[in-house]
């Protein structure tokens, strides 16, 4: 065997020169900055997790615990601060809240209140509308964020992710003729904000990753993927395709260039072209 041979596969070459082998320098720095990668991913989520906690229990500190009288305040007996106190506060208070309106005497005050708010014009419809909003996310049959879709947007070929939040119901479901879905697609890496969509229960493809894998990937951009559990053999056969949609929208046009009721006066109807 030649030595071009030997070298193709893997045998023994020309030894390695003192310029081409790493120096002691050179293999200590890259075992450091492996180190502190690693030290990196090891406290940056910890880190994160922390101080976003400790900022929102600090924010809630300085917004409860001002209404407390001083002289109840741990400072007053103790050389230091307790945090959380007001965090902890706001949690029985909330808790009591719901055992009072959940008695008879809690309830008639708490009518008797959003009859108040209903007489006021502004008030009015921003309670209505958060009344609504949190009865139908903390509802415990509630389906409201329950399952990650796979939708067609902007534009035919592009695949974006949304969230289910419900069947579309009153005028816009009744002006449609197919059965329409309302999706909410967030925007990155923000997911609080984004679009509401109505789109037709064929063009939603249903995910079965859970709702805080499809925030994680929102969030970081598609960098976190979650992992595909389905089996294998469902995994390798494709569910859906731009171009199916595509011919789907296509027949729909023909089908409705065809109806006569969907013709509109002075438009004449173009021959399908093949």
């Amino acid at each position: 065997m030649s030595d071009d041979e030997l070298k193709r596969d893997g045998g023994p070459g020309p030894p390695r020169t003192a310029a081409q082998a790493p120096s002691l320098s050179a293999r200590i720095l890259h075992r450091l900055r492996n180190y502190m990668i690693a030290g990196i991913l090891v406290t940056a989520p910890i880190g994160l997790t922390v101080w976003l906690s400790w900022l929102f229990v600090t924010w809630i500190d300085d917004r409860v615990m001002p209404l407390v009288p001083l002289k109840y305040h741990p400072e007053a007996y103790l050389p230091f601060s307790i945090p959380g106190l007001g965090l902890i506060i706001v949690l029985i208070g909330l808790v009591l809240i719901g055992a009072l309106t959940a008695n008879l005497l809690g309830r008639f005050f708490l009518r008797i209140f959003e009859r108040v708010l209903e007489r006021m014009p502004i008030i009015r419809g921003i309670h209505a509308t958060f009344k609504q909003v949190f009865e139908t996310l903390l509802s415990h049959q509630s389906e409201a964020f329950r399952q990650v879709v796979l939708v067609e947007y902007p534009r035919r070929g592009i695949w974006a992710l949304g969230f289910l939040t419900g069947e579309t119901l009153g005028e816009v479901q009744n002006l449609t003729a197919e059965k329409v879905l309302n999706i909410f697609l967030p925007t990155t890496p923000n997911p609080t904000s984004g679009f509401l969509l109505f789109l037709p229960e064929d063009d939603v493809v249903v995910l079965d990753m859970t709702v805080e894998e499809g925030i994680k990937m929102v969030m970081s951009g598609g960098i976190v993927t979650p992992e595909d559990v389905r089996p294998l053999e469902v995994r390798n056969t494709p569910r859906v395709s731009a171009k199916i949609f595509e011919d789907l929208d296509i027949l729909r046009e023909r089908h409705k260039g065809r109806d006569p009721g969907n013709s509109q006066p002075g438009r004449r109807d173009q021959p399908d072209r093949a």
